[in-house]
């Protein structure tokens, strides 16, 4: 398992992040997408650690709570050394009835963030992470909270999910301005099917060197090739998310299946081996509800694509060109052309 920088920070996770959305269920949506009980959670805990997955993601909103409270108690069951793990969780939705018990305010995000070390039962949180845009807080509002929080040692790293690239690069401005600490990951959906983040977040990722943690990388389970025509069992049969452009995704599966079948492995290995393979992926989030399915998501570890095999999955996945996309493709097709005849150019 490798292991990988975050961000521009001198911590190092897994290129395998083990997702715990899938523990606990509670009410609605949270019980579609899983209802683990203490004992498989913690077996899946356990096996992830064993397979060299040093990195754990939870959010207070999963399963209202529970999803943090099961992963707590499984460390503690599993006697796991706090130097050896790395935590992340999220704070931003709705954690009450009130007003204020949701949002990026320095007033919820304080809060949320202690309620998240109780029920983890931790005395810091080793990434905490942002989980949605507050158009009703200032920005400077929500860096200064985060600091807040990374200063009182509740908090070592700080992180985002959900925004768009203005939004990160604001923060980062004011972080940068003012001497607060700075986002260093973003989470975000990603997959062969959904590679939208790639027209402005990926670029942006690289140039301001945070790490990308990828969450839903199998499509809500579509990707695993097993609901082909409409059909299958799983999450996505009562819980059809994230949105996905069908046609594309079908087209995807079926160039997944070949390389599938050569190979001897998964549809799902093969879908999780392409990201593993892009530059600008840190980890991918994996969720399991059974031991094979988190054994199966491990073995694409191994899953070395072959460049063949990547140029055509990257063929039949491409985003259809967009402005001003287009033209930064012209520009360096030009400046390609030119700095390889060794001549000056002009625009």
């Amino acid at each position: 398992m490798y292991q990988k920088k975050l961000g521009n920070t001198g911590l190092f996770v897994s290129e395998l992040c083990l997702g715990t959305m899938t523990f606990g269920g509670g009410g609605g949506m949270w019980r579609q997408i899983g209802a683990l009980d203490q004992a498989e959670a913690g077996r899946l805990v356990g096996r992830a650690l064993d397979a060299g997955i040093n990195f754990l993601d939870t959010a207070d909103v999963y399963a209202e709570g529970l999803s943090e409270e099961i992963t707590g108690q499984a460390l503690r069951d599993l006697k796991v050394s706090r130097d050896s793990v790395v935590v992340a969780t999220k704070g931003y939705g709705p954690m009450g009835s009130g007003a204020n018990a949701r949002g990026a305010s320095r007033l919820h995000l304080i809060d949320a963030c202690k309620a998240s070390l109780k029920r983890l039962q931790l005395d810091h949180i080793d990434l905490y992470q942002v989980h949605g845009f507050d158009p009703a807080t200032p920005i400077e509002e929500t860096m200064r909270a985060l600091d807040i929080l990374v200063q009182h040692g509740h908090v070592r790293y700080v992180g985002v999910s959900n925004w768009a690239a203005w939004q990160i690069v604001k923060a980062l401005g004011i972080s940068e301005r003012a001497g607060l600490a700075r986002f260093e990951t973003m989470q975000a959906y990603y997959s062969i099917a959904g590679r939208d983040l790639e027209r402005e977040i990926v670029p942006m990722l690289r140039s301001e060197n945070l790490g990308l943690l990828v969450w839903s990388p199998l499509a809500g389970g579509l990707l695993s090739g097993k609901y082909s025509g409409g059909t299958g069992e799983g999450r996505r049969a009562s819980f059809d998310f994230p949105p996905v452009d069908r046609p594309r995704a079908d087209s995807c599966i079926d160039a997944m299946r070949v390389v599938a079948e050569v190979r001897g492995v998964s549809v799902a290995q093969v879908a999780l081996a392409w990201l593993l393979h892009r530059k600008a992926v840190t980890s991918v989030i994996v969720g399991a509800k059974r031991l094979d399915q988190l054994e199966d998501n491990i073995a694409a570890t191994k899953l070395q694509l072959t460049a063949e095999e990547l140029d055509r999955l990257d063929a039949v996945s491409a985003l259809p060109a967009e402005y001003p996309g287009w033209m930064f493709e012209r520009q360096n097709a030009r400046a390609q052309q030119l700095a390889e005849s060794g001549r000056p150019g002009a625009r």
